[in-house]
């Protein structure tokens, strides 16, 4: 049993797929080949955005977006303190201050009265100018973008909404990806839309900043690649991985509608003995991963071991939080704590999920856990 099932996932799109890939080959036309603009295209309208600007990964997709806000030194940049660690080391990079907030134990995502008490108690010690929020989509589901959007905009921040989970998902009829002034994704193996090795993109609805950021990625480039009118970076999606995501992206949406559907049998398999995602009503996940909640560490180690012992792989996102990374230690937490997170480190447990994964295989999943549980198969 695998985790996500990418090989299965390739047998099923093979023939279309080694045609895409053999297409890119024959025309030896590997960097910014005709495969990147049609995606960016497509991606756009997927998402519902004006501009699609794909890069080399998740993190410069992130980093691209502080760049073109001029987010640095002296700006504070809020952050969920449950993510990965992506999500804050591509701030404190750019030289800003991450400032972490706690989450909402029912949907692993940004808890935005944490978010105004931290956004107060930085303009309170005065020392940072509070400039932006990352909205994590954590684990498929967008976060509550409506009480974040309010809070953003009375205390003038930007909302970066990082979708590098959250791709597929939605809320109130919109996609993961349109919520943020910027949004990014990333294209990682196992994310729900993967390709084969690294990409990403960013996402947004501003003229000026998508012309910024396509400049940005490929060395400040101006009226040409030679013509250099600022200090940017080198980030730009191959050929063969955009071939790749136009195959997939093809395939995404039944994917996803296959996947929903096993995480439905998860929770009515699983919601009497461990606690299971919530999805608000309105909104859908695009399910990168299906993460339970059991009782407490004890009970998360007995049935992750019983898994392993029964040849059933699963993973802990994630073990500790931001303001608990080494990176981190000495950063001032502003009065904030984070119990929510802390509890959540200790109970969390990610289970296998893709939409090729079997019934029997699911079901061998739901029998494990609750034998675990109950202590009837231990």
């Amino acid at each position: 049993m695998q985790f996500r099932d990418l090989r299965k996932q390739y047998q099923v799109l093979k023939t279309e797929m080694d045609q895409a890939m053999a297409e890119v080959l024959e025309s030896a036309g590997y960097i910014s080949g005709r495969q990147v603009t049609e995606l960016e295209e497509a991606l756009a309208r997927y998402v519902g955005v004006k501009h699609c600007i794909t890069c080399a990964n998740g993190t410069d997709a992130l980093t691209l977006a502080l760049m073109s806000w001029g987010i640095g030194e002296g700006d504070a940049v809020f952050v969920p303190d449950f993510t990965f660690f992506s999500s804050a080391e591509t701030v404190a990079y750019e030289g800003a201050v991450p400032v972490f907030t706690d989450i909402l134990e029912d949907t692993f995502n940004m808890d935005p009265d944490s978010l105004e008490r931290a956004v107060r108690a930085v303009l309170a010690e005065g020392k940072l100018t509070p400039k932006a929020v990352v909205t994590v989509d954590l684990f498929g589901l967008p976060a509550d973008h409506d009480r974040i959007r309010q809070i953003a905009d009375r205390y003038g921040l930007y909302i970066l909404e990082d979708a590098a989970q959250g791709f597929g998902g939605t809320c109130q009829g919109r996609r993961a990806g349109s919520f943020g002034d910027i949004a990014t994704t990333s294209f990682f193996p196992a994310k729900p839309l993967g390709c084969y090795g690294d990409g990403g993109a960013v996402f947004t609805d501003s003229d000026d900043w998508a012309a910024l950021i396509r400049s940005l990625r490929i060395h400040g480039k101006g009226s040409d690649k030679y013509d250099n009118v600022r200090i940017g970076m080198n980030s730009r999606l191959d050929t063969l991985q955009a071939a790749v995501l136009l195959v997939k992206l093809k395939a995404f949406q039944k994917e996803l509608t296959d996947t929903d559907a096993m995480a439905e049998k998860y929770a009515e398999g699983l919601k009497d003995c461990v606690k299971v995602p919530v999805i608000p009503e309105g909104c859908g996940s695009g399910w990168a991963q299906y993460s339970i909640l059991l009782r407490n560490g004890e009970e998360r180690d007995r049935v992750q071991a019983y898994l392993k012992a029964n040849d059933v792989p699963s993973m802990i996102y994630y073990q500790r939080g931001m303001h608990q990374q080494t990176a981190f230690a000495g950063y001032c937490l502003y009065g904030e704590t984070f119990p929510v997170t802390e509890e959540v480190c200790s109970r969390v447990l990610s289970l296998p999920l893709s939409p090729y994964l079997t019934a029997e295989d699911q079901g061998k999943v739901i029998r494990l856990i609750r034998e675990a549980v109950t202590g009837s198969g231990v």
